[in-house]
């Protein structure tokens, strides 16, 4: 009976020492095609197409052609169902633009940090005066870009069908004009064989 008992335990191990976990590094801009849902794939995807276009359309090689534009980039709105990390999207974006070397930013996100720092500088007494960065002046935006992610879902029985479209605008915040705009149109779909597989 104990070596019954015994020939199962090792089994048991066995068996269970298959069904280990494993973890791997893995290149991160290769294609990710789990599901359906908005991934790093889609992210990578609507960030360079955006910035490529940005770059490349005429009135913005005109802007940038002898000056550095200042500016701040607006979090990206989610439209969509599904919860996004629009942040994200927003940080690669900005990221890529600002390493073009054609646009310098305003990191508006920051802005009651830098206020608290200034605040210390000027009123906690700590700081020498003549150190301290004064209130008032530093440079304000010239341009604004910002946009939206939404999507369309269809589902037909076994088949998911999800439509991504990513659109994107900069606006001349002295004249309100659009200086640029564009969209990056992504579709996914899923379908369940018989077995759910």
């Amino acid at each position: 009976m104990s070596k019954m008992r015994l020939m199962l335990g090792l089994a048991l191990a066995v068996a269970l020492t298959g069904c280990a976990s494993k973890v791997e590094y893995r290149d991160a801009t290769e294609v990710e095609t789990v599901d359906v849902s908005f991934g790093s794939s889609d992210l990578q995807a609507v960030a360079s197409k955006m910035v490529d276009s940005m770059l490349t359309t005429p009135s913005v090689m005109m802007l940038t052609n002898d000056s550095r534009p200042i500016l701040f980039v607006d979090r990206v709105t989610n439209k969509t169902s599904e919860h996004i990390d629009t942040e994200s999207i927003t940080d690669t974006i900005s990221t890529q633009l600002l390493r073009s070397g054609k646009f310098r930013f305003i990191d508006m996100t920051k802005v009651d940090a830098v206020r608290k720092q200034l605040d210390y500088q000027n009123h906690s007494g700590l700081v020498d005066p003549s150190k301290a960065i004064q209130f008032g002046r530093q440079v304000g935006a010239q341009y604004m870009l910002y946009g939206n992610l939404s999507s369309i879902v269809k589902q037909d029985g076994s088949t998911k069908d999800v439509y991504y479209k990513m659109t994107m605008r900069l606006m001349d915040l002295d004249s309100g004009l659009i200086e640029w705009a564009d969209e990056k149109q992504l579709r996914k779909q899923k379908s369940k064989s018989l077995f759910g597989m």
